[in-house]
């Protein structure tokens, strides 16, 4: 796991922190989010608080998080560059339309 890995799933674990009772070691990459009582409103309400603390907005998607690690993706291309990392811009697919 790389360093900005980490750094996503530490913001994600604090931020569900707030909505589950789950300790944050119990948190892992494939923790599925109803395993620790994440359900779709719990998770809107956590996805709003993620664009708060990253003062950003998280691009919606087609498909819905369902595991922390899926969270992680999400968090990940949005936190700042560390010290002495090169700033680079998300990138995101979009779906082909015809």
């Amino acid at each position: 796991m790389t360093d900005r890995t980490q750094a996503a799933l530490a913001v994600v674990r604090e931020a569900l922190s707030r909505y589950t009772d789950a300790q944050p070691g119990d948190m892992q990459l494939d923790t599925a989010l109803p395993d620790i009582q994440i359900d779709s409103l719990t998770l809107a309400e956590l996805l709003f608080e993620l664009e708060d603390r990253l003062n950003t907005t998280i691009p919606e998607t087609t498909a819905v998080p369902r595991r922390v690690g899926d969270l992680v993706a999400l968090v990940e291309p949005l936190l700042p560059p560390a010290p002495g990392e090169a700033e680079v811009a998300p990138v995101f697919s979009l779906p082909n339309v015809a």
